[in-house]
């Protein structure tokens, strides 16, 4: 939601109506303010459409189990919620429906650049060099870029000031991550085998 643009009138109390009626009306609007949302919507931005008090986390609670045994769910990722597909039905969505922009086609090899930019963040090029024992192509940054996987982080304090690359919040909602806590640790990736020599 756009934090410049005014607010509009709404009734967040919805004191006229039983609470009952009053809590189910709530639990609509989060509904569709997530349905309408491309991102995932932080707590701040739901609270904003629901009375004063009101506990966002139980209406969404209550959401989710109103959606029990629908064909979506209610994702907390990269800070906010959000509607996805349950994975069940992802087989009937790609033979269906275009979702060709929406897939993520990565190699094993960008997977690992990208895995690496996550554990190491901010990291230049020459950071990525280090870890691989090669130079990693422009064209593999920009793929990761242009999926909006990746973006421009600080630049580094070394000479010549090289850009640095860290993960984005489509990062999170592609891996379905809350928060970049949420990576698995770097043991248990070594012990699956995962682990490309960082």
């Amino acid at each position: 939601m756009a934090k410049d643009r005014p607010e509009p009138d709404l009734d967040r109390e919805l004191s006229d109506l039983p609470p009952e009626l009053r809590w189910r009306e709530w639990m609509r609007r989060i509904e569709a303010v997530l349905f309408a949302s491309a991102a995932p919507v932080p707590r701040e931005g739901l609270a904003r459409v629901v009375g004063q008090g009101a506990s966002v986390d139980l209406l969404i609670k209550d959401l989710a189990a109103d959606l029990e045994g629908r064909a979506f769910e209610i994702a907390q990722v990269a800070g906010g919620w959000m509607f996805r597909t349950r994975a069940a039905y992802a087989p009937a969505i790609r033979s269906a429906a275009d979702v060709g922009d929406q897939l993520i086609d990565l190699s094993e090899f960008d997977v690992a650049v990208l895995a690496a930019i996550a554990y190491h963040q901010p990291i230049t090029r020459d950071g990525l060099k280090d870890i691989f024992g090669k130079e990693i192509s422009r064209d593999l940054i920009g793929r990761l870029h242009a999926r909006s996987l990746i973006g421009t982080g600080p630049r580094s304090p070394r000479r010549g000031a090289p850009y640095t690359f860290v993960t984005t919040e489509q990062f999170l909602v592609a891996f379905d991550l809350e928060t970049l806590a949420d990576l698995p640790e770097r043991e248990q990736l070594e012990d699956a085998g995962l682990d490309g020599g960082s």
